[in-house]
This record gives structure tokens, sequence and C-alpha cells, in this order.
């Protein structure tokens, strides 16, 4: 893992546009601007291990980088769910609205293993043997002890190191996840994610349940009010070809109906992915790798995915400004190279 977290970019918008506007790179240490005291930041519970993201005192995410045991609620999961209330690690919960309300979902009775916001595949290959990191079968995503923040004006960052364990014996898969918040104006809130996956030996492959279903960035959302799901993929031939998600509603302690927009980028291999959704379940996901195919973890080469978070109220964006966030967050994905 990289010691200093580089390209945690300055943000301003364009209000006219009501999008994120390109931004230029901060030449300061850490990436971030250190001008006038720091808006954004990360802080760490002593207690539980886990990183709470900030913005002038009001919570942002929490970030569980350390596990996190079912407790009460194995009362209430029926027998044939148990073995999926497992304690688990990295992934996002809560991620919190424009009114502090709660937008994920931790341990839902029904599918105890669904932790907020996650990157897992149900089907990975080690050799010839198969685990699931989603429903925490026979490999597990733990935390290295390398966490590293950074706060800011603009923007917090924080860049934790996981490494993926074949019963939680064998080290498989190197993994770092960074997450960058920004700061919150009358257009919302951006939440960047960069994950580098590489494998430590030979032989690790990633695939979507029965490589057509779920599987990738995984988004489990809080039971919402007059829920609505759409998402946009330009048709193949578009120039550039644009794809983003999006859930609305009213989620529960919210003044107004809060959307949750999901970005993918060009730079992601095999984009844009499908969308999945499971309105039951208050899900959707950008899946990953494409249908029908098992993605190989390379020794040595990450595979690098990228996506935007857009929490903003719902019903106040034009199609352009879709168009024009999509864009600003495809060119910053193509300029930042692999670290």
């Amino acid at each position: 893992m990289v010691a200093t977290m580089r390209h945690c970019f300055l943000i301003s918008y364009t209000v006219s546009l009501c999008a994120v506007a390109i931004p230029a790179w901060s030449q300061q240490e850490g990436g971030i601007s250190t001008a006038g005291k720091p808006v954004l930041r990360v802080s760490k519970d002593n207690a539980t291990g886990q990183y709470l993201i900030s913005d002038e005192g009001r919570p942002v995410l929490q970030y569980n980088y350390q596990s996190v045991e079912p407790g009460e609620i194995l009362k209430q999961v029926q027998a044939g769910n148990l073995k999926y209330a497992r304690p688990r690690s990295d992934y996002i919960h809560p991620l919190y609205g424009l009114d502090g309300e709660v937008l994920t979902k931790d341990w839902s009775v029904e599918h105890p293993h669904h932790r907020g916001i996650y990157w897992a595949w149900p089907e990975v290959d080690n050799g010839a043997e198969r685990g699931d990191l989603h429903a925490l079968q026979r490999v597990f995503a733990r935390p290295a002890g390398k966490c590293a923040t950074r706060d800011g004006v603009d923007c917090a960052q924080l860049e934790a190191e996981n490494i993926w364990m074949w019963e939680d014996k064998e080290p498989i898969v190197n993994e770092r996840a960074i997450i960058r918040a920004f700061r919150l104006n009358e257009q919302g809130r951006i939440i960047d994610l960069t994950f580098y996956f590489t494998a430590l030996k030979d032989g690790i492959t990633i695939a979507r349940r029965g490589m057509a279903h779920y599987g990738g960035l995984n988004i489990r959302l809080a039971a919402v009010k007059d829920q609505q799901i759409v998402f946009h993929t330009d048709p193949p031939e578009a120039n550039p070809r644009m794809a983003w998600g999006k859930l609305w509603g009213l989620f529960e302690g919210g003044k107004a109906a809060t959307e949750l927009t999901v970005f993918q980028t060009r730079a992601n291999p095999c984009y844009p992915g499908e969308w999945i959704q499971y309105p039951n379940l208050n899900w959707l996901q950008p899946t990953f790798p494409a249908n029908g195919t098992r993605y190989p973890l390379e020794k040595g080469e990450p595979l690098t995915l990228r996506f935007r978070l857009w929490i903003h109220r719902s019903g106040e964006a034009t199609e352009e400004t879709y168009r024009e966030q999509w864009k600003t967050f495809d060119v910053l994905s193509a300029a930042q190279k692999p670290q």
C-alpha cells in the first residue's frame, strides 16, 4: 500500500450545470489541499477500530475496517441462514444522506451477509476450489493493519489494505480500497471509490453468481418509501458511451426524497457493467465481470475498478446534469494511474 495517498483532487461545483466541474490536481502534501482549516476529517474509533468520515462534524460514512460481530441479530436469523451471519469487515455502513438519515442496510435478517456497500464476488476460485466472498463462505477479506487517512478542506481520504484469506489461513489476494468523500454543497455530495485487487498466487479468478447474476460493487440500501430504481446505459454506438444507475425515495429520517446515483467509468475493464436490481431488497449494482465470464486476477498486475456515488435530492437534476457528472468522473478516472 502506498503510504501517501496521491490524487485526492480538489473539487468545485459548476452551479449553472448543477454538476461537478473538472478539478485541478492538487500539488500539495498527500494530494489534498491543506490551505485553511480541514473541513472533512477521518477519525478512528479506537474501541472498535472503525473509521468515520465527517464533514464539519456531521457524519458522512463509516468504513468498517475491523470485524463486525452479528450480536443479537443471531436470535432472529433462521437456522438455514446462520452460516451467512458471520463476522465481516471491509465495507461501508452507515452511509448518511443529506439530512443525516442512514441510507444503507446492515445485518438484514433474511440476508445476514448483506452489508451496506461492499465489493465482493460470489464465485472466487482458488485453483479447483470455489469460495464465496459475497456470502462469507471459505474466503474472507481481513484487515492487513495498514489504513492511512488524510483530512482536507475539500476532500477527506481513507486508504485501507486488506488480504483475502482462504479458509482464514492462506492469503490469496491483496486488496486496496480508497474512499474519497467530498464537501457537501447545494448540489449534494460526491464519494469516489477505487479498488485494486492483486493476486498473491496463480489460479485466482472471480465471477458473478452463475456468471450471470450479482457480483461486484454491491449496494444494499435501507428501506425507502416510494422507491424508484432507474438505469441508464447508452447504446453501443454512442461515443462516449455513458452508464449510471440511480435509486431514490424517502429514507427514514429524511426531510425530502434522496437519490443515490452510481456512475461507472470507461476506465473499468468490461465496461459497461450490466445493472442488477432487487427492488424488494432496496438493492442496485453495476456488475463485474461481463456476463458468462470469469476474470483472472494476476500476480503483480492489479485489477482496478472505480465508481462514483452522488448523493443528492431526487428530481432536481436534468439529463444533461447526469451526462456532465459522468464526463467529469470518466475524465478523472482516465487520468489516474494505478498505484
